[in-house]
C-alpha cells in the first residue's frame, strides 16, 4: 500500500500520476497502520500543514519507508513523470549532482573524443558508401549542417548525412513526420539505421556534442514546446548527444505530444546519469541501428 501526503490542490495531479502504476494507494490518510510493506511518498512537502508533516514523521519513527514521490514514480516508471515537476525539485534535491561534477564533465569529454574516433574509424566505409549513394540519387550536397539548440541554450551547426530533397524547408520549418514525402529512399534507410547521424563525429570532437544526452533541437521548435511542457529547456543543462535515453525508449517523435514524452526520458537521464547508463544506452542503440528502429 503506498500512502501519499499531498497539498489538496494537488491531489488530481497525483492521482493522474499514480494511477499509471497498477498499485493500491490512499491520499492524505490520517491514520497510521503498522504494515511494514507500506510506503510513504510526500509530494509539495513544504506546502503541507504541520499536522501532516508530523504524521510523516511519525511514519519514519515507526520505520516506513518514506520518499519524495517523484523519485518513487522515476524508479517505478522509469521516466521523469513531468507534469509533477516544480521549482521546489530542483531547488531542494541533490539528484542533479552530476550537473556540477568537474569529474563527471571531464570523463564525458574524455570519452566524447574517444568515442569519435572509434566510430571515425570504424564506420569512415559505411560513411563513404553512403556519401556515394546520397550523390547517386539525387543533386545537392551529401551533408547539410543545421542550427540547433545545444548546452546552456547556445545555438550550434549539427551535420548530418542529407536525408531529404535539397527544397524540404523551402516553405519553412516543419516538423518531420513517419512516413515524410521528402525524404528521399537512400535519406529514408540512413534514417532508420541512424547513419545520418554519423556526421555529427564532427560535433563531438568540436566539444558541441556527447554520443549520449537529449536529441539537439531547433529555437523555432523549442519556442513553441516551452510553452506546453514544464522546464523543456532544463535539457539544455547537458550537452546534446548523438544518441540519447529518449532515442531509444522512444525512437519516434513528431508532435508535441512525442516531445512531451521524449522529455521524460531526457529528465530521466539527466537525473540518473552515469556511466553504466551510457553503456546501457549503446547496447540499445545498437538493437535500434540493427533492427531498424529509428525514426
Amino acid at each position: 500500500m503506498l500512502k501519499i501526503y499531498t497539498p489538496k490542490d494537488s491531489e488530481q495531479k497525483v492521482k493522474d500520476a499514480i494511477d499509471k502504476l497498477d498499485v493500491k494507494y490512499l491520499i492524505n490518510d490520517t491514520k497510521i497502520m503498522l504494515c511494514e510493506d507500506d510506503v510513504v511518498l510526500h509530494y509539495r512537502s513544504k506546502l503541507l500543514d504541520d499536522d501532516t508533516k508530523d504524521m510523516i514523521l511519525e511514519h519514519i519513527q515507526y520505520g516506513y519507508k518514506v520518499s519524495p514521490l517523484i523519485d518513487y514514480l522515476d524508479k517505478s516508471l522509469g521516466y521523469n513523470e513531468i507534469t509533477l515537476l516544480n521549482s521546489d525539485y530542483f531547488l531542494h534535491r541533490k539528484s542533479f549532482g552530476a550537473l556540477s561534477s568537474k569529474w563527471r564533465k571531464t570523463i564525458k569529454r574524455v570519452g566524447a573524443l574517444f568515442n569519435a574516433t572509434v566510430l571515425g574509424v570504424l564506420f569512415s566505409p559505411i560513411m563513404i558508401v553512403t556519401a556515394i549513394a546520397i550523390k547517386l540519387e539525387s543533386s545537392g550536397p551529401v551533408f547539410y549542417r543545421q542550427k540547433r539548440v545545444g548546452q546552456f541554450n547556445r545555438e550550434f551547426y549539427v551535420y548530418k548525412f542529407r536525408s531529404m530533397s535539397t527544397d524540404a524547408e523551402k516553405y519553412g520549418a516543419v516538423w518531420a513526420s513517419k512516413n515524410d514525402a521528402r525524404v528521399t529512399r537512400v535519406g529514408n534507410f540512413i534514417r532508420k539505421t541512424r547513419i545520418d547521424e554519423l556526421p555529427q563525429i564532427i560535433n563531438m570532437i568540436k566539444g558541441e556534442m556527447n554520443l549520449i544526452g537529449p536529441r539537439p533541437e531547433r529555437e523555432v521548435f523549442i519556442k513553441d514546446l516551452e510553452k506546453e511542457i514544464t522546464y523543456y529547456r532544463f535539457r539544455h543543462s547537458v550537452k546534446p548527444g548523438v544518441t540519447g535515453y529518449a532515442q531509444v525508449k522512444y525512437p519516434y517523435g513528431a508532435s508535441v505530444e512525442d516531445a512531451k514524452w521524449k522529455h521524460r526520458y531526457d529528465m530521466y537521464y539527466i537525473k540518473y546519469q552515469s556511466l553504466w547508463m551510457d553503456i546501457k544506452i549503446i547496447f540499445m542503440t545498437v538493437k535500434v541501428v540493427l533492427f531498424g528502429m529509428g525514426r
